[in-house]
């Protein structure tokens, strides 16, 4: 299935959370906090709102966006507006 998001929103592939601390002791799933890094997979057609392209590292908006589920891959969907910065 492909998702392209429409108009200023833009598809986010979550980064995965390490189970493993610095000093070695694995923390559960269900202790983890939700990662607010991700990959930029997809952009909307709105190229004068999106300034973000596809393949960017970037930081957003803790409670942002919508989560979907893309071949069985989850993603999220938000708005260009809660993307906060892009990591280099």
């Amino acid at each position: 299935m492909k998702v392209i998001p429409l108009g200023s929103r833009v598809l986010i592939k979550f980064e995965e959370v390490s189970e493993k601390t610095s000093s070695g002791l694995y923390i559960p799933q269900t202790a983890q906090e939700k990662t607010q890094i991700g990959t930029v997979v997809a952009v909307g057609d709105d190229k004068e709102k999106i300034s973000v392209k596809v393949g960017d590292k970037i930081l957003y908006e803790k409670y942002a966006g919508t989560t979907v589920t893309v071949d069985g891959k989850d993603m999220l969907l938000v708005n260009c507006k809660d993307i906060l910065a892009i990591i280099e």
